[in-house]
């Protein structure tokens, strides 16, 4: 691995990939440097669960199909498909075909040989998401999509205890052929494409000599068809990717609306560029707000993704960039988010979790007790809109109409409920206990930034102004995820964004199956779960408009989140850096910019 390494490594400098004329040998190197805002956490697409890890292995894998990076709205568009899917009419048999002469990133897993993606690589890639043994966090987009026979082969190995068998012939899971696959699903699907075939990271095809070859190393080693591949990766501190020397030959081309400007000029400036357009890609993993931010400002890096809150000000004050910025030649992009903070409750937990009325009635009562237009607008120097329901904009089933008390502030109902169950201060110490007269002390796992640290002391004020104790547990985003999904925490406050237009995908945070992956809390309840699975099941429509109206209604009833806002995000580019539009479901983006090294600065 380290000679394939360092051939890498030197083809950026004795010749760009794909190169067909002696000059271009001398070209210098296309480098996009930027920052995380937190830690990775591996690049085996079964393990990965965290946006930070999937920007990176979305420009490894390649799905299907993918997004149109400038259509607003969003249009799928195929990838590694060779042109759109065959679908039945009643929405329970798809037929893929995979475009031939697609190749895999070279890699010793395969000795030597150019290794053709397959029809069969997505059946492999689908089934490990299937074995209990990857515990993968993205098993219940599978489930979900309610593949024939899929289910019930991962729930006999679970109760056998058996290893996978990666060569059982699945009746909805085949490859009819080298280059055709056929899904079949026991319930209608209408949007299976969206769900589990366009998107890249999680739905990209892994060889399966590769996986055998490095075996618990595998997130070490992620080789895919996409345009990037792993160089070098220093945990937690810096992560750097090359382009893929052997990757196909791809030109930029892309459809915005024809009324969209911005959209068009950046389609003139890039139409009929290769891809990738950058040669290597530098992330560092940057926790602190103001280092970060102050990298960009020394032009150590080309392009900032969110600007830390605490420096909106200076950035870009009343929502367009500050003029100084803009005589450096800076570009920004403003974008509410398809996405929403939240406070998680573990619904295990013996103290804020389970259904009983008055744990439903204390997890309400801090959530009134919050003022989240208060965190808007210090914390977060107005970059947010507040939340009403656990869907995001962007997405069906979202409605900028619906209200419910989510993000009310009524510290004075917040009391009134916790005096109606009981939660009084007992022995006198100021301080409000639970209805058996032990102390109520409320923990709240937390990252080591200066939001953060914002966030926190609103909490603590909040619920102290109520009589309620918190104590913060401050750790690393990975440790706490990791205690989230051992479900061992009280509270933790988490992000998501959407992956995709259809909302049904922010229901799976409340969906039975999916405890411990993607809901956090453990949340159960078999109305909600009964609603999901209609809403999987149904084309869009009004029908389906009023199931998710129910759902969301449930979500604000029982409270095992709080959603709390959907983000302003505010991205600058620098001037040498051209054709950055956020991506609105999807994480890859780094093969449609461009550098001007002539612009750029030597660090």
């Amino acid at each position: 691995m380290k000679l394939l390494l360092a051939a890498l490594a030197a083809s950026l400098t004795l010749a760009l990939p794909g190169a067909t004329h002696a000059s271009d040998a001398a070209a210098p190197v296309k480098t996009l440097r930027y920052a995380f805002l937190q830690a990775e956490t591996g690049f085996d697409p079964v393990r990965v669960s965290d946006i930070y890890s999937r920007t990176v292995t979305s420009h490894i894998f390649e799905s299907p199909y993918t997004y149109d990076p400038l259509a607003r709205p969003t249009r799928i568009v195929p990838q590694v498909a060779d042109g759109e899917p065959e679908i039945s009419a009643d929405y329970k048999t798809f037929r893929i075909k995979i475009r031939p002469g697609i190749y895999f990133a070279d890699d010793p897993a395969f000795k030597g040989k150019r290794r053709e993606v397959t029809a069969q690589d997505f059946v492999y890639s689908i089934k490990r998401f299937a074995d209990p043994a990857t515990n993968a966090q993205g098993w219940i987009s599978y489930e979900d999509a309610g593949i024939v026979g899929l289910g019930e082969l991962r729930s006999q190995i679970i109760k056998s205890k058996k290893p996978f068998p990666y060569d059982a012939e699945v009746e909805g899971l085949k490859a009819l052929d080298r280059y055709t696959l056929q899904v079949k699903t026991i319930e209608p699907r209408p949007r299976l494409v969206e769900s589990i075939f366009a998107g890249n990271d999680l739905y990209g095809a892994v060889a399966r000599e590769v996986v055998e070859a490095y075996g618990d190393k595998i997130s070490e080693h992620p080789v895919g068809t996409g345009p990037f591949v792993l160089h070098d990766w220093r945990r937690s501190s810096q992560i750097v990717l090359v382009r893929n020397p052997t990757y196909r030959d791809r030109l930029y081309d892309a459809q915005p609306a024809a009324d969209d400007a911005e959209g068009q000029a950046i389609l003139a400036r890039l139409k009929g560029k290769r891809l990738p357009m950058v040669d290597r890609v530098v992330v560092d993993i940057i926790v602190e707000r103001q280092p970060r931010w102050l990298a960009f400002l020394n032009n150590e890096h080309d392009f900032i993704e969110r600007v830390p809150e605490e420096f909106i000000t200076q950035a870009a004050p009343g929502g367009k960039l500050a003029p100084n910025l803009v005589k450096r030649g800076m570009q920004a992009v403003f974008t509410l988010a398809p996405d929403m903070t939240l406070t998680c409750f573990n619904m295990d937990d013996p103290v804020v979790g389970g259904m009983a009325p008055e744990k439903v009635a204390l997890r309400r009562a801090i959530s009134l007790a919050y003022d989240v237009r208060k965190e808007i607008r210090l914390a977060r120097r107005g970059q947010g809109v507040p939340a009403q329901a656990p869907i995001v904009p962007h997405t069906t089933g979202y409605d900028p109409a619906f209200k419910s008390e989510m993000s009310d502030y009524d510290p004075a109902r917040a009391k009134a409920l916790l005096d109606l169950y009981g939660y009084v201060d007992k022995d006198g110490d100021g301080w409000r206990d639970l209805p058996d007269g032990s102390p109520l002390v409320i923990t709240r796992n937390t990252e080591p930034n200066s939001l953060n640290r914002a966030v926190d002391e609103l909490w603590e004020k909040a619920l102290r102004a109520v009589g309620i104790r918190l104590k913060t547990k401050i750790q690393q985003w990975p440790e706490n995820l990791k205690a989230a999904q051992a479900g061992n925490y009280q509270m933790w406050p988490v992000g998501s964004t959407a992956a995709q237009p259809d909302g049904a995908g922010a229901l799976q945070r409340y969906y039975g199956p999916a405890s411990g992956t993607q809901n956090l809390p453990r949340f159960r309840n078999a109305r909600f779960d009964a609603l999901y699975d209609r809403i999987q099941a149904l084309p869009d429509g009004p029908e389906r408009d009023a199931l998710f109206k129910e759902a969301k209604r449930l979500a604000v009833t029982y409270m095992a989140y709080k959603v709390n806002l959907h983000r302003i995000v505010t991205d600058i580019e620098q001037p040498w850096m051209t054709g950055y539009r956020r991506p609105l479901f999807w994480q890859d983006f780094w093969q449609y910019v461009d550098i001007d090294p002539a612009k750029q600065p030597v660090h």
